[in-house]
Parts: structure tokens; sequence; C-alpha cells
């Protein structure tokens, strides 16, 4: 059982734990409480992103890449059909 008092500075009879065993704690708990997926789920909201997606999106949207345009690539997807299908 992990001290539930960890950062309160209140040691409840219980060693200091390391950097390494309370990440393990903690992803412990998460796995038991939420399950394997929901696990998953919930570390992915704190992923680090990387680059400035505002200033370099432009690099890979074409550049009439206005709502409508869009749309209508969009529509013309879905009317092709599925591979496999003739």
């Amino acid at each position: 059982m992990v001290d539930r008092a960890i950062g309160t500075g209140v040691n409840l009879g219980m060693p200091a734990l390391t950097p390494e065993t309370l990440r393990q704690a903690g992803l412990d708990a998460l796995r038991r409480d939420l399950g394997a997926a929901g696990m998953a789920r919930f570390l992915q909201q704190f992923e680090i992103g990387k680059g400035n997606y505002t200033a370099e999106r432009w690099q890979w949207l074409p550049g009439d890449a206005d709502v409508k345009t869009l749309a209508e690539a969009i529509e013309g997807i879905k009317a092709q059909p599925e591979r496999g299908e003739t």
C-alpha cells in the first residue's frame, strides 16, 4: 500500500519512495482502477507534443484548405468504393 500522504511532508511509518517506486505505484494504481486500455488513454492526455502545430500546419495543408474545399475532398473520399469492393 502506498502512503496516502505523499507530498504532504507527513511520514506515516513508510520509507520514502524513490521516483521510480512512486512512478511504478502510480502505474499499478491506474492499471488496477482503469484497466490497461483506460490507463493508456489516461496517460496519452499528458503526452508531450513536438513542434508548433499552428505555425507548421500550413506545410502539409493544401494552400486552398478552406472549409468548403476540405468538405468536398472528404465527400469525394466517402464516395469512393472501399478497397476490395467492385
